[in-house]
C-alpha cells in the first residue's frame, strides 16, 4: 500500500462538495484509494461495469435515495453518463433537507473534458481531482525503477523487469482492443497502436500532423482526433506553449508526451535501465518523467507550459503558481548539471521569479545567473508547500 498524496485533497473535497470525481486511467489505483477514503464511514461501492451493480441502478433515483445516509462510490462512471442527472436531483434534495456534503465519490477513466460533456448539470456541486501514477514522493524508493517501469502500481511492484514489461504490454492491448471500443470510437487497434508508438518516438516534440497522417494513411483531422482521444483517456499530455509579451517569434504548437514513462518504454520495446540509458530518447523520456512528477504535486490552479522561440531559446517547463510566481525549469539527465545558452536567453525573455535545473543527482547548489541545481524529489517537496 502506498500513501497517495491525493487522499487529503479527496477528503477535503468531500467536506466542501456533495460530489467529488477522481479521474485517472485504468489500473492507476482509483478504486483502492476511494475505498481507503471510505474507511471508517458507512459507504457502498458500485462498479458501473458490473451487470450486478447495473441491475441495482435500474431505478437509480430510488436506490440511491435509499442509501442517502451513506457515501456512495460509483466506479467507471463514464459507462452511464445519464447517472449525473440523477445525482443532481439527489444533491438538490439533500441540500433542501439540510444534508451536508460528501454524498458521492465518482471514479472515471476518462478525462475532465469527456466527463464534463455529461456532467454540466452538476456545475457548482462537483469537484474534479486527477489521480496520476505513483510519483517519486509516494514510492520512497529507487527513482530509476519508477522511471523505467512507470507509475502504474502493478507495473512498479512487479517481481522483475520482464514481469513489469508483460503487464504493460497487456495493459496497452486491453486499452486498444477493449476499453477504447467501449467508449464508442471504432478505431482500428493497429492504427492507434502505430500512432501511440510514433508519439513515443517523438516524446516531448511538437507533432507534425501531416507526417503522422501520411505514415498512417489517414487525414490530418483524424490524427488530431485520435491524439485528443488519447489525451481524454489521460494517456497522452499536450503541453501548451507559454506566450509572453516579447516580440520574439515563438513556437505555437503544443509538445506531446506519453504521460507514463513505463508505457512509453513499452511502446519502444525498452525493458530495463541499461537499455534505456543507451537509447537515443533517454533524455526525452527523463524530461517527460520529471514533468509528470512535478505536475502531480503542483497546485490544481497552476498553469504548466513550455517556452521556445524559433531561434532556439527554450525552457522545458514553465510553471505559473499562486502569488504571481513564475518558475522556469530546465530538465537534464546528467551528473554534472549545466544549462544551455538558450535557457539563459529564454529566462531574460520571460523574467521568471525562480530558475531551476532538475538533474538526477542528490545535492542542491547554486549555478550562475540565479539558477538552482536541484533533484526532482527536492523540487517536488518545494512544490508541496503551495498546496
Amino acid at each position: 500500500m502506498f500513501e497517495r498524496l491525493l487522499k487529503t485533497k479527496i477528503e477535503a473535497g468531500l467536506k466542501n462538495n456533495p460530489v467529488v470525481a477522481i479521474l485517472g486511467p485504468r489500473q492507476v489505483g482509483k478504486t483502492t484509494l476511494a475505498l481507503e477514503v471510505a474507511e471508517g464511514r458507512e459507504s457502498i461501492y458500485l462498479d458501473l461495469e458490473s451487470t450486478q451493480d447495473q441491475a441495482k441502478l435500474q431505478d437509480a433515483y430510488a436506490y440511491l435515495s435509499h442509501n442517502s445516509d451513506k457515501l456512495v462510490i460509483l466506479d467507471e462512471v463514464q459507462r452511464q453518463p445519464e447517472i449525473f442527472r440523477v445525482l443532481r436531483g439527489l444533491v438538490d434534495k439533500g441540500r433542501q433537507a439540510g444534508q451536508g456534503n460528501g454524498q458521492f465519490l465518482v471514479l472515471g477513466s476518462a478525462s475532465i473534458d469527456l466527463l464534463q460533456q455529461s456532467s454540466e448539470t452538476l456545475a457548482g456541486r462537483i469537484q474534479y481531482l486527477e489521480l496520476e501514477g505513483l510519483n517519486s514522493i509516494e514510492v520512497k524508493g529507487n527513482p530509476d525503477i519508477l522511471w523505467v517501469r512507470g507509475g502504474f502500481p502493478s507495473s512498479y511492484l512487479a517481481a522483475d523487469d520482464a514481469t513489469s514489461a508483460q503487464w504493460r504490454e497487456d495493459f496497452i492491448r486491453t486499452y486498444l482492443e477493449r476499453d477504447i471500443p467501449m467508449l464508442g470510437p471504432r478505431i482500428p487497434s493497429t492504427t492507434l497502436r502505430r500512432l501511440w508508438t510514433m508519439l513515443a518516438h517523438s516524446q516531448g516534440s511538437t507533432v507534425n500532423m501531416s507526417k503522422l497522417a501520411g505514415a498512417l494513411d489517414i487525414s490530418n483531422v483524424t490524427v488530431g482526433r485520435y491524439i485528443d482521444l488519447l489525451c481524454d483517456l489521460l494517456l497522452v499530455r499536450k503541453l501548451q506553449p507559454f506566450f509572453s509579451n516579447t516580440k520574439k517569434r515563438l513556437v505555437k504548437s503544443p509538445e506531446v508526451f506519453i504521460r507514463d514513462s513505463g508505457l512509453m518504454h513499452q511502446l519502444l520495446n525498452i525493458s530495463n535501465l541499461d537499455n534505456l540509458l543507451s537509447y537515443p530518447l533517454a533524455g526525452a523520456s527523463w524530461e517527460g518523467f520529471c514533468i509528470e512528477n512535478i505536475l502531480s504535486v503542483a497546485p490544481q490552479n497552476a498553469k504548466a507550459s513550455f517556452y521556445r522561440t524559433t531561434t532556439g531559446a527554450e525552457i522545458d517547463l514553465v510553471l505559473e503558481l499562486p502569488g504571481n510566481e513564475l518558475w522556469a525549469i530546465e530538465i537534464k539527465r546528467t551528473s554534472s548539471p549545466k544549462v544551455a545558452h538558450g535557457f539563459y536567453i529564454a529566462c531574460e525573455d520571460i523574467q521568471p521569479t525562480k530558475r531551476f535545473l532538475v538533474y538526477n543527482g542528490l545535492e542542491t547548489f547554486p549555478l550562475p545567473n540565479n539558477i538552482i541545481a536541484i533533484s526532482l524529489l527536492e523540487l517536488m517537496k518545494m512544490l508541496e508547500k503551495y498546496q
